[in-house]
């Protein structure tokens, strides 16, 4: 039998640090587990960019990079015969975690990816992940995830879920789907570990006013997501105007994915044209995952696409609106307010241009009820989150 690491932990499924929620689920991810912990990532620059690189400095943590196969020409064409002639699909998934399975190869491997598999694009890479590490002798927990329902369905998948030790699902709508699948792996239910994260305020730019600004994120994911072409993006227009117009507030522009080919700042960019020259619009830029949270902290609303940016607004109590397209959205505004009616605005909804105005009226009519939603749940909401070190630490008993 393979000697495997019992001090050490596996984090992967994690895409890079240029995703800022990737980053603050490996951030508090490393800071909740006692042991230390080994993260296999495509972009090492981009770990050592932001708040990772304090974590790899006091050696709690360790960066080891995946191999990309389409990047070794001679690679891919050894790998690609080799599955072609004896049908060893996990092949190619041997060769991309190398450097992990041969230096650092742990009893226990964390598939962090949060919603990796709401994307019928990355199903196959997770459950040919999670039968490779199985099968080097390791055991494999599920951290932190959002599952459409539907998806549970695949027998595939089902069979999937089975080989891991423990499943931890973020949100109530995941964790009741598990529950019907009747799986026998240990199910738990604990509020994203990002809930957790740490803030760092920088100085605001000039024109954000500290409690009596709306922050705004938008995402090339909704806008890809959207029924009908450029509803979106004028949606999100009407809306900046409206509030310049009746209200005394400002308005601050967040990115929170700055990857080439998925970045924030694009969407962003489009819908600051025409407001350039005004003076309560402002763009913020690229930051780490926890000074970002720390600009969002000071809005007094916030309306936003990606999930941890919104999990960044919950946690400090702002009073949000999740522009979603999937069962993360539906699933964590359900558990913190009993309901996602109106505190989550499906993009796949949206069909006039005026109804993410309608959506933010709303929220202003609820504000006082919202923060005396958050008073009564959200340290016990945080408090669950950093229970996952607790429950964790119960499996690999």
């Amino acid at each position: 039998m393979k000697s495997l690491n019992k001090e050490k932990v596996v984090l992967y499924a994690h895409a890079g640090s240029g995703n800022h929620g990737c980053e603050a689920l490996a951030n508090t991810l490393c800071n909740l587990i006692d042991n230390q912990v080994v993260l296999v990532t495509n972009s090492v620059e981009e770990d050592q960019s932001y708040s990772l690189k304090d974590l790899v400095k006091s050696k709690k943590l360790g960066i080891v990079p995946e191999k990309n196969i389409r990047a070794n020409k001679l690679a891919h064409i050894f790998y690609y015969g080799y599955r072609k002639l004896t049908g060893d699909r996990e092949s190619f998934l041997r060769y991309r975690f190398r450097n992990v399975l041969r230096d650092n190869s742990c009893e226990w491997n964390l598939s962090i990816g949060g919603d990796n598999y709401c994307y019928d694009s990355m199903v196959n890479d997770m459950i040919l992940s999670n039968s490779m590490f199985c099968h080097n002798g390791g055991k494999t927990a599920l951290v932190g995830c959002s599952i459409e329902p539907e998806l549970l369905q695949r027998e595939d998948v089902r069979k999937d879920m089975e080989r891991y030790s423990a499943i931890f699902a973020r949100e109530s709508i995941t964790y009741e789907a598990l529950k019907e699948t009747s799986i026998q792996t240990k199910l738990f239910l604990i509020p994203d570990s990002a809930f957790s994260l740490a803030k760092k305020e920088l100085p605001l730019p000039a024109g954000f006013q500290p409690g009596n600004t709306v922050g705004i994120n938008i995402s090339p994911m909704i806008i890809d997501s959207e029924k009908e072409a450029g509803i979106t993006l004028k949606n999100y227009k009407k809306l900046v105007q409206y509030i310049l117009d009746t209200t005394d507030m400002s308005v601050a522009l967040l990115p929170h994915v700055v990857w080439d080919r998925n970045d924030d700042r694009r969407a962003i960019a489009k819908l600051y044209e025409g407001f350039e020259s005004n003076e309560r619009v402002v763009v913020i830029g690229d930051h780490s995952c926890e000074e970002l949270k720390g600009f969002i902290s000071r809005c007094r609303f916030f309306i936003g696409a990606r999930t941890h940016a919104t999990i960044a607004a919950y946690s400090t109590q702002v009073p949000t609106l999740v522009v979603g397209y999937s069962v993360k959205a539906k699933g964590i505004a359900k558990d913190l307010f009993g309901t996602y009616e109106n505190y989550v605005l499906p993009v796949q909804d949206l069909k006039e241009e005026g109804q993410l105005i309608q959506s933010f009226n709303w929220l202003q009519e609820n504000e006082m009820k919202m923060k005396e939603q958050y008073a009564k749940c959200m340290q016990e909401y945080i408090d669950r989150a950093k229970s996952l070190a607790e429950a964790f630490n119960e499996v690999m008993r």
